[in-house]
């Protein structure tokens, strides 16, 4: 099932000139790995690689798990900083460490702490990429020297999320990022991934349904999810089409 995924990403991206990255992290060295090669293997062109949740390695064996990866996965890495899932903060001294190695190319943080940007940004140089994991703060992340953000808003208004980050400090940044900011918030109404996924279903471009353990999103937030779906100007009540 993970390759039929990622062949298709491969697949629909690659035809429009978009990079795949796909997320290869998990709890052990060795899983990460034999998930990177395979990657590579179905045409991703890097990898995104979480911090090791729920055993809380120390920084040494932070430093020494995403280096191994590094030399034994010939795709470029981007670290993945999500203590709040994970346990474990992949602290700023150690992303410098790990920035000197040739395939680890950048980080998505999302430790809600913009001041990492500038920390980061001098610790590992202007051609590592920072990437925000927080939609609620990512313009301003940008602002401040970001690259980007690995989006889940940007998973229902693409468009928009592009339009503000490519000139974050403009008068229109602020606007588009002042209609999404219900959908920022709303998307988080419960456990990340059930609010998108019940927004791309209002959207009309999914069935509804998620995988267990998790459910489909409480009707006591509906209401809110199609509100922030209305003030970012995105339909609600179509019809579902496309592959889930």
């Amino acid at each position: 099932e993970r390759d039929d995924v990622l062949r298709l990403a491969v697949e629909v991206c690659g035809a429009a000139g978009v990079p795949v990255v796909a997320g290869t992290g998990t709890i052990d060295t060795r899983t990460c790995v034999q998930l990177g090669r395979r990657a590579a293997d179905l045409g991703a062109d890097a990898t995104l690689v979480v911090t090791p949740y729920y055993v809380k390695p120390p920084q040494d064996a932070l430093r020494a798990h995403f280096t191994n990866i590094a030399e034994r996965v010939e795709l470029p890495m981007i670290l993945y900083n999500v203590p709040g899932r994970t346990g474990v903060d992949l602290l700023p001294e150690t992303v410098a460490a790990l920035s000197t190695h040739e395939r680890i190319v950048g980080i998505k943080e999302a430790t809600g702490d913009n001041g990492r940007v500038a920390t980061l940004r001098a610790a590992c140089g202007d051609d590592f990429l920072l990437y925000s994991g927080e939609d609620a703060m990512g313009r301003e992340f940008v602002a401040l020297g970001g690259d980007g953000v690995i989006s889940v808003t940007a998973n229902v208004a693409p468009a928009a999320m592009s339009e503000m980050l490519a000139a974050p400090s403009s008068a229109k940044a602020l606007r588009v990022d002042d209609a999404l900011r219900p959908l920022h918030e709303k998307l988080f109404c419960q456990a990340n991934p059930i609010p998108v996924k019940w927004a791309l279903h209002r959207a009309g471009r999914m069935q509804a349904g998620i995988r267990s353990p998790l459910m489909v999103l409480d009707e006591r937030f509906r209401g809110d999810v199609d509100d922030a779906l209305a003030a970012a100007g995105i339909p609600v009540g179509a019809a579902p089409g496309g592959r889930q």
